[in-house]
């Protein structure tokens, strides 16, 4: 089987086990929420509904980037992955500030919503942590294997899920032991705010790739320091890079010896785009020869 076969399959059961898990917690959730009716639980049932969708707009996007390039789509149709994150990044956000709302209004009353059936509550975030935990192990796993943006991206998002899971099993404990009906919409806050950071995170890198802003610093100088020196080629210039989904896009200008012949330059620059996919095996490379510039 092709190496990109089986990266594709590993990315597309990282996705299913995915929404797999988060319907899973929601079923979970939804029932300790009418058991307890607890906020911190509402917060980390919204965290899990949010997860769904995003894990099905990941997995709709993994499946798509996955298709090769065609007719309409020269560079391929990685750039979904940003889309996606896009309308996820704005879904959260909006999410985050309802919960939020819903915590401050319950803190400022004057008499707080009795919690009710905490041990139920623990137990189904003990549920969710161990459940978490074990995808998160996956995730990481096929991330590491296929160098998948969207993959990682969701392997951190639910590894966040565990901060809101915990503060959850400590408002429910806190309640249960010294009544103290304020930590509940505290953790919620907490939640929401954390939810929020996390949102536009996702969202400012699937702006900057979806505007083609050129990648990191450090990729753009080992890609100099690739060049630079590389036997044959007397200089570079006119390095434009991008990121698209999970891919580099790398465009680059060397120059080489105007009086080789067109075969001996084609060498050159095949070994150079070797060397480069040989540091980062998912981008696109594509390099121009030109002639030495006279001094």
């Amino acid at each position: 089987m092709a190496p990109r076969d089986t990266d594709d399959r590993l990315n597309l059961s990282a996705g299913i086990a995915s929404v797999s898990v988060a319907l899973v917690l929601i079923a979970a959730k939804l029932w300790a929420l009418f058991q307890t009716g607890a906020l911190s639980v509402a917060a980390t049932l919204a965290d899990s509904a949010l997860d769904l969708v995003m894990s099905l707009g990941a997995l709709a996007a993994i499946a798509y980037a996955a298709r090769p390039a065609d007719d309409d789509h020269a560079f391929g149709h990685s750039a979904a992955e940003d889309l996606a994150a896009l309308g996820q990044c704005l879904f959260i956000l909006i999410s985050a500030a309802m919960i939020a709302g819903a915590a401050a209004q319950r803190l400022a009353s004057p008499a707080p919503a009795a919690i009710g059936a905490e041990t139920t509550g623990i137990a189904v975030m003990g549920l969710s942590i161990a459940l978490t935990l074990a995808l998160v192990g996956w995730q990481r796993h096929v991330a590491r294997s296929t160098g998948n943006r969207v993959v990682a991206a969701d392997s951190l998002h639910y590894l966040g899920d565990l901060v809101p899971a915990i503060g959850a099993i400590g408002a429910l404990w806190a309640s249960r032991r010294f009544d103290f009906a304020w930590i509940d919409p505290a953790v919620a806050i907490g939640a929401a705010l954390l939810m929020a950071q996390g949102a536009l995170r996702i969202g400012r890198d699937a702006w900057d790739a979806l505007m083609d802003r050129a990648v990191d610093a450090e990729t753009v100088a080992g890609i100099e320091a690739i060049a630079r020196g590389f036997p044959g080629v007397h200089g570079h210039h006119d390095l434009r890079t991008r990121r698209s989904g999970g891919r580099v896009f790398i465009n680059l200008h060397i120059e080489l010896d105007g009086s080789q012949s067109l075969t001996q330059a084609h060498d050159i620059g095949a070994a150079l785009k070797r060397a480069i996919l040989e540091r980062y095996p998912r981008a696109d490379v594509i390099i121009h020869k030109d002639p030495v510039r006279p001094q």
